[in-house]
């Protein structure tokens, strides 16, 4: 009887590419905090995803090692990964008005764009942060910038239905009228949405209802339903009768 043959070679474990990378999207503080003493430069790295470490830290809400990270000595608070997100740009996505704090007290830009033309005020609209609109608002924001598609936040804030976004940013002079690519007003997103309390907010700020968009519909034809209905006290609302085409 032959002899069986020998089990193959075990593999050593594959060392992982970026570890400072992995170890602050995993929120492994310890191993952070050695690999730091380690090599310190690390932090300075982008990945295959052109991201430093702490765009991976910030992305998954890990605060205690994204202020390691701050205090790198060369890191630049503006630093865009591939797609142009800041580290800013993500605090506001997620909300994260303890850490957007610190960034702005960093010097961070808070108009900077993305590669889409987007702001972290588009970003804290869109994901209805209302908190978070009021911060960046309050330390220079601009709500009068439009992204690649025409859009300002203010057309974030309608689609989502946050009347309180909605208000700061016509508070600070944000356009009401303003068209997107397609030639919908924040009005137009609105319904579309079936957002009744922004349509509604909109409309006692003078929203115009005459503008049509792309498909020759004015604002309240982008209903969600047929018996789309909106009142309010003292607003007079250019809408016609069942039957209309």
């Amino acid at each position: 009887m032959s002899a069986s043959a020998p089990p193959p070679p075990k593999k050593e474990e594959e060392q992982p590419k970026f570890p400072l990378h992995e170890a602050a999207r995993d929120g492994k503080t310890q191993l952070v905090e050695t690999l730091l003493s380690t090599n310190p430069k690390d932090a300075l790295k982008k990945d295959d995803d052109e991201r430093l470490p702490i765009h991976w830290a910030v992305s998954n809400s890990h605060n205690e090692i994204a202020d390691m990270l701050l205090q790198i000595k060369g890191f630049d608070v503006d630093e865009a990964d591939g797609s142009g997100w800041t580290t800013l740009h993500i605090a506001a996505s997620t909300g994260n008005d303890t850490l957007i704090e610190k960034l702005i007290k960093r010097d961070a830009d808070v108009n900077q764009k993305n590669n889409a033309g987007q702001t972290a005020l588009h970003f804290a609209a869109s994901k209805n942060h209302p908190q978070t609109v009021k911060l960046l608002l309050a330390n220079g924001a601009s709500a009068r910038i439009r992204d690649r598609r025409s859009q300002l936040p203010l057309h974030r804030a309608a689609a989502v239905g946050s009347v309180a976004i909605t208000k700061l940013l016509l508070k600070h002079d944000s356009p009401i009228n303003t068209s997107d690519i397609s030639n919908q007003t924040p009005l137009h997103h609105a319904m579309a949405e079936g957002n009744g309390d922004v349509v509604m907010e909109l409309l006692r700020a003078g929203a115009d209802q005459d503008k049509k968009d792309d498909d020759d519909k004015l604002w309240w034809e982008t209903a969600p339903s047929d018996h789309k209905t909106c009142e309010a006290e003292g607003i007079e609302l250019k809408i016609e009768g069942e039957g209309h085409d």
